[in-house]
This record gives C-alpha cells, sequence and structure tokens, in this order.
C-alpha cells in the first residue's frame, strides 16, 4: 500500500551509466575544486559539531575521531555537484549526438581526464 502511493520514477540505466561516468571524468579533472569542496565541507561539519557539546573537555577528548568522520562524510558529500554536472553533461550530449553516444563520449571523457590528472600528479 506505502509503495503505490510514491510516484514511479523510471529512469533507463543507460542515463544512470552516462551520468556516473561523466561525474567520474569531472571529479578526476577538477582536482582544485574537488579538493577545496572538501575543505569547506570538513570546515562547516567540524563547525556545525562543535554547536553540539555543552563541555570543552568532551569536546577535546572525542575531536580526533570526530574530524576524521567529517572526513569521512565531506568526501561523500563531495560527490554530489559532479554527479548535478555530470547530469547536465550527459544530457547536453544526448541532445547533440544522440543517446547511443552518451555512455561512450563518457568512457572517453573519463580516459582522457584520467590519464590527464596521472600527468598532473607526475608533474607534481
Amino acid at each position: 500500500m506505502m509503495l503505490e502511493m510514491l510516484p514511479q520514477i523510471n529512469i533507463e540505466p543507460n542515463t544512470i551509466a552516462g551520468i556516473t561516468l561523466w561525474a567520474f571524468a569531472l571529479y578526476l579533472s577538477l582536482s582544485s575544486l574537488r579538493d577545496w569542496l572538501m575543505t569547506q565541507l570538513m570546515r562547516w561539519f567540524n563547525f556545525a559539531e562543535r554547536s553540539l557539546y555543552f563541555s570543552t573537555e568532551e569536546f577535546e577528548r572525542t575531536r580526533e575521531a570526530r574530524e576524521s568522520q567529517n572526513a569521512f562524510y565531506a568526501s561523500i558529500f563531495s560527490i554530489f555537484p559532479f554527479l548535478i554536472i555530470g547530469i547536465f553533461c550527459n544530457y547536453g550530449v544526448e541532445a547533440s549526438l544522440g543517446r547511443s553516444w552518451a555512455i561512450s563520449v563518457g568512457l572517453l571523457a573519463c580516459m582522457a581526464f584520467g590519464i590527464y590528472e596521472l600527468g598532473r600528479q607526475s608533474q607534481q
């Protein structure tokens, strides 16, 4: 009964694959944006969690574990902006080249940006 109340959302597997491929390619290529976003999210998570503690001693005692947990959450949440941009990239490829090219161009972008990232890391 509860499932009947929810709207039916039909998303094709090709669309999901294209979006995630584009998101991965963008995540690889925009490393400075990725690092900045993770830093800002970690700062915000640490600031928001500080307001939950009344005792300074308790806050300092559990600081290391909370900061590592917040770093994990920041790395997970930093994926979502790239997924949103990946939606637009996938839609642009589908609109211009057709649905059959969306996954192929996404794979090519992943390979190209992966090689770019390897070259960028070897230069540093």
